[in-house]
This record gives C-alpha cells, sequence and structure tokens, in this order.
C-alpha cells in the first residue's frame, strides 16, 4: 500500500496540481523552511468565507511540493475556519506515507503559509 502512496506523491510532484499564482488574490503568503530551502507562495481567493480558487508556487523537495499539491486539492471549498483548525495529523493522513521528523517542516510547509496568510491577509 505504501508503494501506491508513494506513486501518488512522486506524481504531485513531478505534476503537482495547482502550481502557479493568482492575479488579485484575497490571501497571498511566502513561507520558507530554513532548514532544507523549501519555499512555498501560496495564493487563493475567498467568496463567502470558503477558499474558492488556491494555487501554490514552491521550490523544493518532493514531499514539499507533493504536500502543497494535494493541500491545494483538498481545500477548494473548505471554510477558513475549517483551514485555520487543521493540524499536522491531517496533512500526514493526507500524504499517506510515514515522514520522518527532518520531513515534517517539508511536508506542513504550504498549509502553514496558508494558516499564516489568513490572518495576516485577512485578519481572521
Amino acid at each position: 500500500m505504501i508503494d501506491l502512496y508513494q506513486e501518488e506523491l512522486l506524481d504531485h510532484y513531478k505534476n503537482p496540481r495547482n502550481f502557479g499564482t493568482l492575479s488579485n488574490p484575497d490571501i497571498e503568503f511566502s513561507d520558507t523552511n530554513p532548514l532544507c530551502g523549501d519555499e512555498v507562495k501560496v495564493t487563493a481567493k475567498i467568496i463567502n468565507g470558503k477558499i474558492q480558487e488556491i494555487k501554490f508556487d514552491s521550490r523544493g523537495c518532493a514531499i514539499s511540493v507533493a504536500a502543497a499539491s494535494k493541500l491545494s486539492e483538498l481545500l477548494k471549498n473548505k471554510s477558513l475556519s475549517e483551514i485555520k483548525k487543521m493540524d499536522n495529523k491531517e496533512v500526514l493522513e493526507l500524504l499517506g506515507v510515514p515522514i520522518s521528523p527532518m520531513r515534517l517542516k517539508c511536508a506542513l510547509l504550504s498549509l502553514r503559509a496558508l494558516q499564516k496568510g489568513i490572518y495576516q491577509n485577512l485578519g481572521e
């Protein structure tokens, strides 16, 4: 079963979904993981308190890019309050493969960037 998840992660790394940036986003936030150099920029449009569109631009390891890609698919139409409550466990379950403590920040970078962007851009 792990092989299937590994193949899916590799596909998200090689062919990331929702890659790029949105013009005139409601949320825009960039973050880095200084331990390994991963970088992510998340942009999103909000309608009625929910993510209508989301894009990310990322440079980093396979875990970081794949996590951003998978999260971008999951978070469409989610409410901001749901996203603010998301934690490590939900991201790790989404990835479906064991993540070492050294790679945990890679896996969580895009979620943390979006959560910080919600607070910074929308004051929520």
